[in-house]
């Protein structure tokens, strides 16, 4: 349950724009590789999906920018979300039939980084199956760099409705918006920006090693894990686009079932029980209760 003086509180993180010079490989690598759907392709850019939404990740030709913008699923009407920003003197897009799927979006500018974020009540559905230890449930979360950590939190705090989830030093945050342990997660940076990856669930661990001897198979490395996080504890893998940019694959992610009694379902796992949000340290199983800490990986 968001806060009551949230603005326009989401539910949901809907989908991810990258964009990049090679629209075909960057296609290719999510059909091929990741087994997603193209379920329409609009002049140079191409909408898809994993099901049953329209789409979750949208490619678009241009400059590689990692994170070109995200969509947000709104909780209540972009009619009220729209009166409740513009009354706070926050500065509103609406238009209508932006994308494919979508009717109307609301759209601001995220503090510190100037990346749009599309507002929506609801998308179209597709008839895409799951095909079975191949393709990701659902796009989890997106990650990226910012230069103000605590004024990126207070941004999407105050006006969308997200909580705060965990924090590792003083540097990166973990920000969610329904039972999920982040669907946005933010590491400080003045030599960084932009996206720092993009992720994706499997369903468990046999379905996420299905999709690592599949990324094999096509000769994609991975770049770290598996592993196993701490805040979230959720077991990563993380593997390069042909532009890149990092995206993990992850399964077992910590989820709070009750707003009213904030602790994360007990695991066995866990550090603490009851575990909740809190302050995590910066040292190695803080990023990999497994193995190794990849310094690249928190190069801030």
């Amino acid at each position: 349950m968001p806060p009551a003086t949230a603005l326009a509180p989401v539910g949901e993180l809907g989908f991810v724009e990258v964009r990049t010079r090679d629209v075909e490989a960057i296609v290719d690598h999510y059909t091929r590789v990741l087994s997603f759907e193209v379920t329409e392709q609009d002049g140079t850019t191409t909408y898809l999906t994993v099901g049953p939404d329209h789409h979750c990740v949208v490619v678009s030709e241009g400059e590689p920018t990692g994170r070109a913008s995200i969509g947000l699923t709104l909780l209540g009407s972009i009619d009220d979300a729209e009166q409740a920003l513009q009354n706070a003197g926050v500065e509103t897009e609406r238009r209508a039939d932006p994308q494919p799927g979508i009717a109307a979006t609301l759209s601001i500018t995220e503090i510190g980084s100037g990346t749009p974020i599309h507002l929506y009540e609801r998308m179209a559905n597709v008839d895409v199956p799951t095909i079975h230890g191949l393709r990701p449930t659902k796009i989890g979360h997106v990650a990226s760099f910012a230069p103000n950590v605590a004024e990126i939190q207070k941004f999407y705090l105050d006006l969308l409705g997200f909580r705060w989830s965990d924090q590792v030093g003083d540097f990166f945050i973990f920000l969610r918006c329904n039972s999920d342990h982040h669907a946005v997660n933010f590491m400080e940076s003045t030599k960084n920006v932009g996206l720092h990856h993009t992720a994706f669930e499997a369903r468990d661990i046999v379905h996420l090693k299905d999709i690592l001897d599949t990324l094999a198979k096509h000769d994609v490395r991975l770049q770290w894990g598996p592993g196993r996080h701490g805040p979230g504890h959720n077991i990563f893998s993380y593997h390069p686009d042909p532009d890149g940019n990092r995206i993990e694959v992850f399964t077992e992610i910590d989820r709070i079932l009750d707003e009213r009694d904030p602790h994360w379902e007990p695991r066995p796992w866990h550090e603490e029980f009851p575990m909740g949000p809190k302050q995590w340290p910066l040292e190695t199983p803080t990023a990999n209760q497994w193995g190794p800490m990849d310094a690249a990986q928190l190069d801030h």
